[in-house]
């Protein structure tokens, strides 16, 4: 009994932790968000990292996305809407985020596509699509959508819910961009813990398959990224360094981001317009049609997506046809393609192949000659051209020892990990840097004359993130300043009319005089007006905090009176430091010691103190000694953000409705088509049942015609009125329809399985009896078990034997299509009652052990002392009185104790195997293994995976 109820509480327990980890999942994902493809990758309990797969088991995904008939669809679906109603289609928006109606990428985006209607968002100032008259999407609107199916895609691989997600970004995406993308996250239910750079993303990917390979030397290594719109060439350098974590010195592997180059324009989709443009220029001089090709968008819409085939089959073919059939009026095209004509097309497109890594190289004060590998990444770096090009520049062999396409999901995956909570990861640390260096610009008045001072923030190639104080010591008064991008001198024109606006925000102070004022008769020096601002991890700049910081010089006395209303002293210029130092640099880590002594001196001091405090009484006139102390007065500042905006108020609340409307929409449209299907494959399968044997001998006739009726019906009302009914109407039919056949599907369940179970059966009576029988064989059995546990066991095989007899002879002449007497699952339970019996003395007897030689040999000794002594009246021992008679069973007992030791030695001696390895192995052999029940007692705690998983 007690067995039992051990063994429900363990069930029980296993139950409950199965529920617990299914229903909290602790997943994390990634998702490489590009102009043309998007990566998800998930990292799971048990799955490390991998890449999760679309509806269509791809790894990659199209970023298209396409309304039509008030469906929404997705990647290859929407292409297939796109060929024939380009206008209901919308891709590469990642190119249109953050960016008003004149941008430069903008007029370039509205040039490519001619057939969306983009209009200005003046509140914003930003784009809107108009799809209709009466529906329009924000580039964030159609991301979000976008984002939210990549959730889905990894949901579905791991199997539970996922909401945390580190997402890849250009890493020249401006604030404005980077805040666009963070709200489209939003929009999709994602919290982002990092936008990383995809190019860090890429880097860290190479890194962490490669750590061995990294010391305390320097490495530099360029990654060469082309992808559908862009190109970007980085430079990274590779270093052990020793970091602080907890009081403790570790050293791990550091990438940092030292020199980085792009070209927004280069990449594979201008290479894809070109030949578009060349197909179309090809068709219309063929005069196969008075109408031109470029004034019809479906046209041009199949041109493009031949033209991005032809592309890549060029990139390993020196030649190709291009066809398409009906492109225009109904006329067939079919043309041969070159490599040759294509390099021809792109000439000066591969002219700017190097430029991103000039600028790369002179940001990072490097040469190529310490540059040990060239590592291409991106689809546009299959082209032949582009290598070549890239050979002749950088003189060495290109690397192509990492997938290109899937590189910065991998590793943002990695880095969501190790910033989630449920995942503990080998710590790689990533330093990225600021492109865009970063100034506040503020007005100063001089004896009458106002002059503008500008002071940098964060210069180029800072490392963030980080926090950073500007002061202003001499404003008595309110005043605003300004925090603007510094001089883009160093970027070709384009470029910088590509940063957009360069205005990022303006702060007014307010209360200054005020604050002043506050603490004037108190003998406070003013240090100026301290602002706050933190750079995080994604790249965007936040005003913290602004304060107004005085000091003021107390007496130890008046210090401690006041004590209560004052702060502590403390320093407030320092920005955040981090104690990351090189190996090479500090190869003992002198610092530590500096600091214990530091620590040491500190102690010192506080004990120094308290010995003078608790002395106070007595030496009053000597512990009155000066000290320094801050005060903090807080500063309102009201920050107007300049340039695009993002969503927010009634916008943002209408673009959540109208978003979750959208997935609720797909919801119950897959669930509709599901329901849908699956009520057809039971009719169809119900009717094909029927007419198999085994199910024609088990059903009656009125169950046949009431089965076969209800299919024909709901088949006809299918195929008439209820190809449009809702979700509801279809799982209603075919519950009605289950329930007419479930009697009679349990009943060729069980007719079918029943031999099998019986099978088992046999064979497990027969394992135990075997083991009963050599247990009870075996001298040491009495040691081992217990007289009650063995009756308990044959009882159990009896009474299993017998009700086996009993029900074989009662289905002998039950009718197939009669109910079901004894079920499959009947048949196992009684099974585990003797499966439960054989285990328990079976794990009785694996973690039994002979008693030692000589206790043995003691207790003989005692025992037979205790047999031979004969008790006189008086109470005196007498001596040993026996009879030939009454020594034999003496000695039959000293002849097994014998043995019995003999096969302890024996089995000792036999490769130092123990005798209960023996029990085991006779065990193993005599029963057969059947398969675990729910009744099955096991010795064996479930291991339970804690909180963290280690990858």
């Amino acid at each position: 009994m007690i067995r039992d109820r051990m063994l429900g509480f363990s069930l029980a327990f296993i139950a409950l932790c199965a529920f617990i980890n299914s229903t909290h999942g602790v997943a994390v994902m990634s998702i490489d968000i590009g102009s043309e493809w998007m990566k998800v990758a998930i990292v799971s309990p048990g799955v490390p990292m991998e890449i999760a797969l679309n509806k269509e088991s791809k790894r990659k995904t199209p970023v298209t996305i396409a309304f039509r008939n008030e469906e929404r669809t997705f990647g290859e679906d929407a292409q297939v809407v796109a060929v024939r109603f380009p206008k209901n289609s919308y891709s590469y928006i990642l190119d249109l985020l953050g960016k008003p109606i004149d941008h430069p990428l903008v007029q370039l985006y509205q040039k490519r596509f001619p057939y969306y209607d983009i209009v200005a968002d003046d509140e914003r100032g930003t784009i809107i699509f108009k799809h209709d008259e009466e529906t329009s999407y924000t580039p964030e609107e159609l991301l979000a959508q976008f984002l939210h199916k990549g959730k889905e895609f990894a949901e579905t691989s791991a199997g539970q819910k996922i909401n945390e997600a580190v997402i890849t970004v250009p890493g020249f995406f401006n604030q404005a961009e980077r805040k666009a993308l963070l709200q489209a996250a939003d929009l999709a239910g994602l919290k982002v813990l990092q936008l990383i750079n995809d190019y860090t993303a890429v880097a860290l990917n190479y890194g962490i398959f490669r750590r061995k390979e990294i010391n305390e030397t320097t490495q530099y290594i360029m990654f060469f990224d082309m992808g559908a719109s862009s190109t970007t060439a980085t430079v990274v350098g590779y270093q052990n360094v020793k970091t602080k974590e907890k009081g403790f010195v570790e050293t791990n592997p550091q990438v940092s981001i030292l020199g980085v180059g792009y070209d927004r324009t280069l990449g594979g989709l201008e290479m894809q317009i070109r030949l578009q443009n060349y197909l179309a220029q090809e068709f219309d001089a063929l005069k196969k049609t008075p109408n031109s090709v470029f004034n019809s968008p479906r046209a041009m819409a199949k041109l493009f997506k031949e033209a991005g085939r032809v592309k890549n089959v060029l990139s390993a073919n020196a030649d190709h046809y291009a066809q398409v059939e009906g492109l225009l009026d109904e006329k067939d095209f079919r043309l041969q393609v070159t490599r040759e004509k294509l390099e021809e097309l792109c000439a000066d497109l591969f002219e700017r192949v190097a430029n991103p890594i000039k600028i790369a190289l002179e940001t990072s004060a490097l040469t190529m000659d310490i540059i040990s590998q060239v590592v291409l990444v991106g689809a546009g770096t299959r082209v032949p051209k582009v290598q070549e090009k890239l050979t002749e520049f950088v003189n060495i062999e290109l690397s192509k020892n990492i997938n290109t396409d899937e590189a910065a999901a991998m590793g943002a995956v990695y880095k969501a990990a190790d910033l989630s909570q449920g995942f503990k990861v080998k710590k790689f640390i990533t330093k990225d840097a600021v492109l865009f260096p970063i100034q506040i610009v503020f007005d100063r008045t001089v004896d009458g004359t106002t002059k503008r001072v500008r002071r940098m923030l964060f210069n180029r190639m800072n490392a963030y993130p980080q926090k950073k104080i500007i002061t202003f010591n001499k404003h008595t008064d309110d005043f605003e300043f300004s925090v603007n991008y510094a001089e883009l001198d160093y970027l070709p024109a384009h470029e910088v009319a590509a940063v957009g606006n360069s205005n990022l925000s303006t702060i007014s102070l307010t209360g200054i005089a005020d604050a002043l004022n506050k603490h004037t008769d108190e003998g406070t020096e003013s240090k100026g007006i301290k602002a706050h601002f933190a750079m995080d991890d994604s790249g965007v700049l936040n005003l913290v905090n602004v304060e107004l910081v005085f000091e003021k010089i107390v007496v130890a006395a008046e210090e401690e009176e006041g004590s209560d209303d004052k702060e502590p002293a403390e320093k407030v210029e320092e920005p955040l430091k981090e104690d990351i130092k090189p190996i090479h640099e500090e190869p003992e880590y002198p610092g530590l010691k500096k600091e214990a002594d530091a620590s040491a001196e500190k102690v010192n001091k506080t004990k120094s103190t308290e010995s003078k405090q608790s002395n106070k009484t007595e030496n009053v006139e000597k512990d009155k000694k000066p000290s320094l102390v801050t005060l903090k007065e807080p500063i309102p500042a009201a920050e107007n953000k300049l340039g695009p905006r993002t969503l927010d108020g009634e916008r943002l609340a209408q673009s959540v409705k109208k978003i979750e409307a959208l997935n609720h929409h797909d919801l119950e449209r897959t669930r509709r088509e599901g329901a849908l299907n699956n009520l057809e494959a039971f009719v169809i399968d119900a009717q094909q049942k029927l007419e198999l044997p085994e199910y024609s001998a088990a059903v009656t006739s009125e169950e046949s015609e009431k089965i076969s009726k209800a299919c024909s019906t709901i088949s006809d009302w299918l195929y008439e009125d209820g190809f449009d009914a809702d979700a509801d109407t279809y799982e209603q039919k075919l519950a009605e329809l289950k329930g007419l056949t479930n009697d009679l599907y349990i009943r060729v369940f069980e007719h079918r399985e029943r031999p099998e179970a019986l099978k088992g059966m046999v064979s497990m009576i027969e394992g135990s009896t075997t083991f009963l029988h050599k247990m009870s064989n075996v001298t040491t059995s009495s040691e081992i078990f217990t007289t009650v546990e063995l009756e308990t066991l044959e009882k159990t095989i009896t009474e299993t034997q017998e009700w086996y007899d009993k029900i074989v002879k009662e289905l002998e002449d039950v009718p197939l299509h009669e109910p079901v007497k004894y079920t499959v699952r009947d048949i196992a339970n009684k099974m585990a009652i003797l499966d439960r019996e054989v285990k328990y003395l079976v794990n009785k007897a694996k973690i039994w052990r002979p008693k030692p030689k000589e206790e043995s040999a003691k207790n003989k000794t005692s025992e037979t002392s205790d047999e031979g002594t004969i008790e006189t009246p008086d109470g005196s021992e007498s001596p040993e009185v026996s009879t030939s008679q009454d020594e034999a069973p003496v000695k039959i007992e000293e002849q097994e104790n014998e043995r019995e030791e003999a096969i302890v030695e024996e089995v000792k001696d036999n490769n130092d195997e123990s005798i209960d390895e023996k029990i085991s192995q006779n065990i193993t052999e005599n029963i057969p293994q059947l398969p675990e029940s729910d009744t099955t007692e096991t010795t064996e705690k479930p291991s339970q995976e804690g909180s963290h998983q280690e990858l």
